[in-house]
């Protein structure tokens, strides 16, 4: 009879552990996603100003543009102490790559030819 006892306390404390990392796991992705959205917001005014600005021969016109598309995060860059982002913006079959760290655009007209 002990021995049921200990497994189902043990089954119990199993369930109990579980339902609080996934409460955890819960709340702390609330939170992320909360401040992924916030940066972004932040960057985007931003960047629309820089890639508008940045010097080129095909002109990017986002707030004049007819077909516009934000693709938030390009990629990310492992540096030594730090993760860098790269936020990319198509308006008019023109890219813009932005770094928000270098405060730098680049734009291209083709996805995989940009500099």
């Amino acid at each position: 009879m002990t021995f049921q006892r200990t497994i189902v306390g043990l089954l119990i404390l199993t369930i109990a552990g579980l339902a609080a990392s996934f409460y955890i796991n819960w709340k702390t992705n609330t939170q992320l996603q909360t401040l992924k959205a916030f940066v972004e917001g932040y960057v985007f005014a931003e960047a629309v100003a820089t890639c508008e600005k940045a010097p080129s021969t095909t002109p990017f016109k986002w707030n004049g543009g007819t077909n516009t598309t934000l693709i938030v995060l390009n990629s990310v860059k492992l540096d030594k102490y730090r993760i860098v982002s790269s936020y990319t913006l198509l308006a008019d079959g023109v890219y813009c790559d932005f770094d928000p760290i270098k405060k730098k655009a680049g734009i291209g007209s083709n996805f995989l030819e940009r500099e």
